[in-house]
């Protein structure tokens, strides 16, 4: 089964890290990224850029492309991993492995329900 962890951070409180407390978390975070890539576990995965760089389309027909995420609490979505866990236990261990070393985000686990027209799903 794939699941997705959805990384949530005070989006403010990124900004103001320095390049070396990113860097920092960065290479902590890698490493997580590195044993699930070797585990075959890790699938797509992106930091995502600004949320005031962001427009969100809503409305019916065609839309209309609005200027921001319009997040309704502080945190904003900043990132996100995709991952082939046999079940949520798995998934959630993951998702704590990063909150071990990125305390204060927030992270969402949600299944992924693919849609491929034509294309079977991959059974796990």
């Amino acid at each position: 089964m794939f699941y997705a962890i959805l990384a949530y951070h005070v989006e403010g409180t990124v900004q103001s890290w320095t390049s070396e407390e990113d860097a920092a978390l960065m290479k902590d975070l890698l490493e997580i990224n590195d044993r699930l890539t070797r585990a075959g576990k890790l699938g797509p995965s992106a930091r995502l850029g600004e949320t005031a760089k962001a427009v969100t389309l809503r409305g019916p027909g065609d839309g209309m492309v609005i200027d921001g995420p319009f997040a309704e609490t502080k945190e904003q979505l900043l990132g996100l991993y995709v991952l082939d866990c046999a079940n949520q236990d798995e998934a959630i261990a993951v998702a704590r492995d990063l909150k071990r070393v990125n305390p204060t985000a927030v992270y969402e686990i949600r299944p992924i329900a693919l849609y491929l027209p034509g294309a079977p799903l991959a059974a796990n």
